[in-house]
Parts: C-alpha cells; sequence; structure tokens
C-alpha cells in the first residue's frame, strides 16, 4: 500500500483505577463526559479535524466498551478507505498470553502493524484526556526541529505536578534538556502531556536496541530517559489550550464543572473544531414549569422537574420534584427521586436515588456514588 507521511497510535487500555467505581464496567476513555460526550471523543475528534485519517486505538480493559461505541469510527469520519481505525488488543502479539504493560511496550507489540503502513512519523495519544488540539502544528514543530521526538507539553497547577513526566526545557530552542517522571519534589510545573511524535526509523531502531523488551515498558520511564543520555533530539511543543488529565474522581469533577465557565466552555462550543460523537437517537428534553436551570449542561432525553445549579447532567437522567442538585456531575440514565439534595458529588449511570436523601461534600473531597453503593451525609 501507499507509504503514509504519519501514523495514530490511541493508547486507549488503561483499567482507570484513581476512576473507582466509574471504570469498573468500562475502559476510561469510554466513561460519559460532559453531558453527551465519551472522553475518547476528544482524542479522536482531534484526530478528524486534523486530518490523521488512520489511528490505531490500543485497548486492553474492557475493550467491548470501546469497540462497541467506535464501532467503524464513522461518527468521526475515520470509516474511509486506505484509512480508517483499527483495534489493536494485546491478544494480537507474538505472545499470546502478554498484555501490554506500559505505553512503549503496547507501541513495541504492534510493530508489524506500524510497518505495514510504513509511516516516516508516529503521532502516540492518550484516549483520557480532555483538550482540543491541531496535530498538524505538532509536526510542524517536529520538522522544523529536525527532531527524532517531539513531546507536547503544558503548564500544570504546582499542587498536581508530581502526577506527570516534568521536563526541564531550553527557553529558546525548546530542546528538552532534562526529565523527570512525577518527581516527589517538582521542579518545574511544565509537564508532559502524555503526545508524542517519533521519527519512526528512530523508533523502531531504538526497540531493537533492546533485548529484553520489559526494560522498555514505558515512555516516560524508560524511552525519553534513554534518549536524553544518548544524545537524541528532543524538543518540546508548548501548548497554552485547555487540556486535563481526568484520571481521578477529582479532576473528571474539575473538567466538567470546567465546561460551565465562559473560558472553558469552547471545549465544546468552538464551532471550527467540534466534537464527534455517536446520535444517542433520544427525544428533548422536558423540563418542568417549576424547573429551575442556572450555569449547566443537560444532555438530551432528560427529564427535569427539580432545581440543578453548574452541574453537568448526562442524557436520559430524571431529576425529581422539589430535588436540588448542585456543583454535580450526574451520568447516563440516572434517576433522582423527589425532595433530594445533592451538592459536589459524582453520580455512576444507572443509578436511582431514593426521595428525601441529603448527599453532599466537600469541594476538597468530591464524593462518588454508585448503585450499589448509595450513601448520605447529613
Amino acid at each position: 500500500m501507499a507509504k503514509k507521511e504519519i501514523l495514530t497510535l490511541l493508547l486507549a487500555g488503561g483499567r482507570g483505577t484513581r476512576l473507582k467505581k466509574l471504570t469498573e464496567k468500562m475502559a476510561k476513555p469510554a466513561v460519559p463526559f460532559g453531558g453527551k460526550y465519551r472522553i475518547i471523543d476528544f482524542a479522536l475528534s482531534n484526530c478528524r479535524n486534523s486530518g490523521m485519517d488512520t489511528v490505531g486505538i490500543l485497548t486492553q480493559y474492557q475493550p467491548h466498551t470501546l469497540q462497541n461505541y467506535i464501532s467503524n469510527g464513522e461518527n468521526w469520519e475515520l470509516n474511509r478507505r486506505n484509512a480508517g481505525i483499527t483495534f489493536l488488543p494485546p491478544f494480537q502479539c507474538d505472545d499470546m498470553d502478554r498484555w501490554y504493560e506500559g505505553t512503549a511496550h503496547a507501541i513495541a507489540q504492534n510493530r508489524q502493524y506500524i510497518q505495514y503502513h510504513d509511516p516516516e512519523y508516529v503521532l502516540v495519544i492518550s484516549g483520557d484526556h480532555i483538550y482540543k488540539m491541531d496535530y498538524n502544528k505538532l509536526l510542524e514543530e517536529h520538522k522544523k526541529n529536525t527532531a527524532d521526538v517531539t513531546i507536547a507539553v503544558t503548564h500544570v497547577p504546582w499542587s498536581e505536578a508530581s502526577r506527570f513526566g516534568i521536563m526541564d526545557v531550553h527557553p529558546g530552542t525548546k530542546r528538552i534538556l532534562g526529565f523527570e517522571e512525577k518527581p516527589p519534589t517538582p521542579q518545574s510545573n511544565l509537564a508532559s502531556m502524555g503526545i508524542y511524535i517519533f521519527n519512526w526509523k528512530t523508533l523502531k531502531s531504538i526497540f531493537e536496541q533492546f533485548q529484553n523488551e520489559r526494560e522498555f515498558n514505558d515512555f516516560g520511564k524508560d524511552i525519553i530517559p534513554f534518549m536524553l543520555a544518548s544524545n537524541y533530539r528532543l524538543f518540546a511543543y508548548e501548548f497554552n489550550g485547555y487540556w486535563k488529565d481526568v484520571g481521578t474522581v477529582e479532576s473528571y469533577w474539575e473538567a466538567n464543572m470546567d465546561l460551565l465557565s465562559a473560558k472553558s466552555s469552547l471545549i465544546l462550543h468552538q464551532k471550527d473544531w467540534p466534537i464527534f460523537t455517536t446520535d444517542y437517537s433520544l427525544p428533548p428534553t422536558y423540563f418542568d414549569e417549576k424547573s429551575s436551570i442556572n450555569q449547566s449542561l443537560i444532555g438530551e432525553g432528560c427529564e427535569i422537574y427539580g432545581e440543578i445549579q453548574r452541574s453537568v447532567i448526562s442524557c436520559g437522567v430524571t431529576v425529581g420534584k422539589g430535588s436540588r442538585i448542585k456543583n454535580s456531575v450526574i451520568l447516563p440514565n440516572t434517576i433522582i427521586r423527589e425532595n433530594v439534595e445533592i451538592e459536589n458529588v459524582v453520580i455512576s449511570g444507572n443509578t436511582v436515588i431514593d426521595s428525601n436523601l441529603k448527599i453532599n461534600t466537600s469541594f476538597s473531597n468530591i464524593l462518588h456514588i454508585d448503585k450499589k453503593k448509595i450513601l448520605s451525609r447529613w
């Protein structure tokens, strides 16, 4: 087949244990977000809007939840001839019993798929981040710097910096001088976004240099430090737009709440960079005459009889009369009966909240409710 300039590999296999019950039965990228979307919609829409038309999706934990949702990629126009989506679960590896053991190991195990397309560049992205990025700008910087790898970076809050790979970057050339994976005491808050463009020949050569695949499980822990020590050309591409790693219940809640601010709401409403999703084919949302909505997002097919303040309500949710919801994220098909008070809470889909409950917590300790365990805090 014709040689492709760039091939995209989307890492979507993580279990997401820090999201607790939200990922008990689904892959993290498949978790609902923003009322009508899934987390992975953002990465797939970035691919579609950037013209990256050939995408390998590396799945592992609960892969059917993503495969059923994405199908052939038609909703993102990724089902075209000589392009499209390919699912790459770990059972396609030479060793049938091996799971993907890290980001680099997952890519290495799919070398045959990459070589089939024979790209000049490989774009590696994650399926569990909320952001909009034109990957062509990243590619342009990579070419301009004649880099071996270009890593997208962004400034994160200092309080969260220890969760990320932290960069030391030359202020003028943007060449990466140092890298530390999840340092306990970060010296910088310039963090890797987990988005890389590699020259495929370079990455393939690095894989071939390791005798034991277990030596290069992860890009942040293994490959990037090796490349720095070996004097490869590593450059940073600084991204200044909205970006959120929704790896914890708190950050997931924060990202949903961010959609309700005038500045961050552009992540959904920027018309020249739309977010694509599946068609739920639900009826319009019904608002009772006594309902009250303020600074909130409401998905399709809901029935709202109560009061909603600064919250994100997913598709098919019912909110009963006299109920009040504030600063909360309610996932699809949840039923909240009458006279319920909910504040600073994330509620899993298909949960029923009985009448006359008061469930709230503080901003610093977001409460997660699922249908197996209904808690109330008075």
